[in-house]
């Protein structure tokens, strides 16, 4: 690949690569998490003091649970729409396949060339437009660790209501393992996503500065820009790949 420190020489032009759904739905988990983490911790462990002798201060944490909740919605609404845009609706990118790179040679090849990279073993990043197979592979984690979080929030929601409908609909999950745990379990997938955020803002500014392809600015615009490669590697590339290259060239 052409040397990506000479960016403004080298760029020949843009891919709209994340569209609208992606970034909301992006954006909406990251507000909703940054809430949802703030008050849970508060739900578990109350470090805000308030007096009892106003009226604010007794409901102060039945206020932090309804906030818990609300964002709860908002934040599974935005799970809905964005996988319906990773089966449905969404381009390439968006795709459920590019969270699960391992099912053909092409994919598991970028699969141990981003292991490589992040591993200090070679020192070219992987060139793709989307996410690069070890990151997509990463989100596959976090969708499922996201899906937990869901599903054992609202089993313990449900259980201010016992025989209502997330009642009907969680309580199963008590007969598999207790109460205590069920909560335990939601308050450690909170300190992974804790730590998958801090790890995720690192890489992507880090990628950014190495593959100088606009990263930051695309999960804001939808546009990432390429850098052209010899057209020999180009040839070598998978169909699909090869489009994204050709397209600008």
């Amino acid at each position: 690949m052409a040397t990506t420190g000479k960016f403004a020489e080298e760029v020949t032009g843009r891919v709209y690569v994340w569209e609208i759904p992606v970034r909301l739905t992006h954006w909406v988990n990251v507000f909703s998490i940054i809430v949802l983490s703030f008050t849970g911790y508060y739900i578990g462990n109350p470090y805000v003091r308030v007096s009892p002798r106003e009226a604010y201060g007794v409901y102060f944490m039945g206020l932090m649970r309804f906030v818990h909740f609300a964002f709860a919605f908002i934040f599974v609404g935005s799970l809905a729409v964005r996988t319906y845009w990773g089966f449905i609706g969404g381009n390439r990118y968006a795709s459920w396949r590019a969270l699960i790179p391992f099912f053909t040679p092409e994919g598991r090849g970028k699969l141990k060339h981003a292991l490589q990279y992040y591993t200090f073993m070679r020192r070219d990043p992987p060139t793709v437009l989307g996410h690069n197979a070890l990151a997509g592979f990463t989100y596959a984690w976090i969708v499922l660790l996201y899906f937990l979080q869901v599903l054992t929030g609202f089993a313990l929601y449900g259980q201010v209501n016992p025989g209502g409908f997330w009642w009907k609909l969680t309580g199963w999950l008590f007969l598999l393992i207790s109460n205590q745990n069920v909560r335990l379990v939601h308050h450690l997938i909170m300190w992974l996503l804790i730590a998958f955020a801090i790890h995720h803002v690192y890489s992507a500014f880090l990628v950014d500065v190495e593959e100088a392809n606009g990263l930051m600015s695309s999960i804001f615009s939808g546009w990432k820009f390429i850098v052209p490669e010899p057209k020999e590697e180009i040839k070598a590339k998978s169909p699909a790949t090869r489009a994204d290259w050709e397209k600008v060239q």
